[in-house]
């Protein structure tokens, strides 16, 4: 049997995970910007800019999107409340979470994810924290998403209640053990990005008794029209 010499010692390798992982405001100068086709819902801009002074302008096309917020309601169980809902550009009915854009002038962010949640799923809740952020398609789009942790559920009472429309009228419900869905997750099963990040970040924040989350008033310095 022949025996290997064990590997030599990378020093750039342990210099390299001691970096601090962290997402950061580019400093790179954009020259021009135009919007060059405005939706129902969301705009394409096209944007001109340099990576580094004289190293040429470089031109991105990108949708201008106002953002998101998602929530994850958690039972007193631990169990979490997942909608199904059909999707047309992928022609899919999925497993997603209450979620909804940042389309109100003057609405936090908070309020927007408690609006949602009672909008989809006829809930409020007394405890938020923020369990994730992240950007859908950051290569072409601008969307930011803030995903919430709701919990101490209670009902809206019927007459105070959203009266659902469109793909929303035909939207199902269904109360998942947090496991559960995060096989459905490593799976393949689960394909909503909402819903993967927060059921993946819900059971790791889970080892810590959700300690570690920020609160939901946090500010959210990543979004692109928060900054």
């Amino acid at each position: 049997m022949t025996k290997h010499a064990p590997r030599a010692h990378d020093a750039s390798a342990v210099e390299h995970t001691a970096t601090t992982v962290e997402d950061a405001v580019s400093p790179r100068r954009v020259l021009s910007s135009h919007t060059v086709y405005e939706g129902r819902i969301w705009d394409v801009r096209s944007d001109a800019f340099e990576l580094s002074e004289g190293s040429g302008t470089l031109h991105r096309d990108f949708i201008d999107h106002p953002g998101a917020v998602a929530v994850l309601p958690m039972d007193d169980d631990g169990r979490i409340l997942l909608l199904r809902q059909y999707r047309h550009p992928v022609g899919m009915d999925l497993w997603e979470i209450p979620a909804g854009l940042l389309d109100v002038d003057g609405e936090s962010n908070l309020a927007a994810a408690a609006r949602e949640l009672a909008e989809e799923a006829d809930l409020a809740a007394d405890e938020w924290h923020v369990l994730a952020e992240f950007f859908t398609s950051p290569g072409s789009s601008s969307e930011a998403i803030r995903v919430y942790l709701a919990r101490g559920l209670h009902e809206v009472p019927h007459h105070e209640r959203h009266t659902r429309t469109d793909e929303e009228s035909e939207i199902e419900f269904a109360w998942v053990d947090l496991d559960d869905a995060v096989r459905a997750v490593l799976e393949g099963r689960l394909h909503n990005p909402s819903a993967a990040v927060a059921v993946l970040a819900a059971h790791a924040a889970r080892a810590a008794g959700f300690s570690s989350l920020r609160p939901g008033d946090a500010p959210w310095p990543a979004h692109p029209a928060q900054r």
